[in-house]
Formats: structure tokens, sequence, C-alpha cells
């Protein structure tokens, strides 16, 4: 398993390409900008693009997912809550011939050999998911090092992502980490030290 972080946009979303290296099959998660330096990375190393995963329906998060359906032919994933809303849905016009898919807790979708498993996490936003392969968790907002996402847009809930980090930190074992934003961590190092996830810990 090959995990490449490309760094999109002004906000500087990460963007990864999850890659079998066996068979070369790549998944891209989280198309936030900068659909050249996306394609460029794929077609440099000669990948071949299988599924494309947002991790929730903020606009920094998918806003070259058009250009990249214009130039790949593989089925586009997200999940159904945070699809059509209000502010967030409606900038998702898919051209008819694109692959969209709701995914949700425990689907299971084949990258070449890996499999990645939905865990529901919603709190940053309804429809937020967080994405297991093997070792590595893919977050997007709702897990930052050292942070949790914020609650304070329309969908969002404290008590509610709370629930999400408890769920999160409740895996066994540890994970490399891999948020929307910001570096990588492990989620050994963000029991020990986040405050957010103590704080969920103690939730019930």
């Amino acid at each position: 398993m090959l995990i490449k972080t490309l760094p999109v946009g002004m906000l500087e979303t990460n963007c990864y390409v999850l890659t079998d290296e066996v068979t070369n099959e790549c998944a891209i998660i989280d198309p936030g900008a900068e659909s050249n330096t996306i394609l460029d990375y794929i077609e440099s190393n000669k990948l071949t693009p299988v599924a494309i995963f947002i991790t929730h329906g903020h606009f920094d998060h998918f806003m070259a997912l058009e250009e990249l359906v214009g130039e790949i032919d593989a089925p586009v994933y997200i999940h159904e809550n945070d699809f059509d809303r209000k502010g967030q849905g409606e900038r998702y016009k898919l051209s008819s011939n694109s692959k969209l898919n709701f995914y949700k807790e425990a689907d299971e979708i084949q990258i070449g050999q890996l499999k990645v498993t939905v865990l529901e996490t919603p709190g940053h936003s309804p429809g937020s998911v967080t994405l297991m392969c093997e070792d590595a968790l893919f977050t997007g907002d709702t897990l930052f090092s050292g942070d949790c996402g914020r609650t304070d847009l329309p969908g969002g809930s404290r008590e509610i992502i709370l629930h999400s980090l408890r769920k999160i930190a409740e895996i066994d074992g540890d994970f490399e980490v891999y948020p929307g934003h910001d570096e990588s961590t492990t989620l050994d190092n963000e029991r020990k030290f986040n405050r957010d996830v103590q704080e969920a810990l103690q939730c019930r």
C-alpha cells in the first residue's frame, strides 16, 4: 500500500492517492482542487484510478471533482447525508455518465487487493465518513493532529462529533491517521494527547 499526500487549493486540503502497489490501481480521496496536480501524479506513476472518495461535502474537498470525472472513468463515492445539502450539494453537478454512489457504515470497496471500509463519523457535517484501509485511517475533517473539526457550520454538532471521535478512538490497535488538513498523526498519539479525543472517551 502506498499513500501519496497532495496538499491542494488555497486551504491546502490533503488530497490522498491510495495505491495498491501490486496492481497499480488507486483511489483518489478528497480531490479538493488542482486537478492537473492530481492527474499528473497518476499519469507519471502509471496508475489506474478505480474510485474517487469524498470524506464529506464541504467545497474544499471536491472542487476538482468535475475535472477528474471528465478525464478518468471511476465511480464517485459520498455519503448521502452530505449530497444535495443546501449550500454544499448543489455544487455537485456530475455529468450524466458519472458513476455516483452513496456509501454508508461498514461498506467495503476494493482497490486492487486493498479493502477500504467506511465508518460513519458525523459531527463536522452530517455525512462525514472515515475510511479505513489496513493500518491507515483517512479522517477527513473529523479528526486532526491535536484537534478535531469545527462544528459551527450548518449541520455541525459538537455532541455528535464527540461520539464520532470516541468511535474512532475505540478502534483496536494503532493506526496512521491521515486528516483532511495539516500533518498526519497516529491514533495512539491522539488518544494520549488530543483533548477532544480524551473528552470524547468520557462521553457515554
